[in-house]
């Protein structure tokens, strides 16, 4: 009877850890661009990279910088 509790609370705990995965598998390709405040134009482009799980989280979570009049923020599509 232990062997079967056991048994059933490990399945349990797998089935549980494997689903709260899910939501971290998300991918984007993002890159970190730079333009001017005044006239919004693109002055600089980073390149594309793909991003996924927690990295993609922290990556849509930072904010933009501003400093001399030039903006650099993170874009995912």
């Amino acid at each position: 009877m232990k062997k079967k509790i056991l048994l059933a609370a490990g399945l349990l705990c797998m089935c549980i850890s494997f689903h709260s995965c899910d939501d971290l598998k998300d991918c984007e390709i993002c890159q970190q661009n730079t333009y001017d405040n005044s006239s919004g134009d693109l002055l600089n482009e980073g390149s594309e990279t793909e991003y996924c799980g927690a990295e993609l989280v922290s990556i849509k979570a930072t904010p933009d910088v501003n400093v001399g009049g030039r903006t650099t923020k993170w874009e995912c599509r």
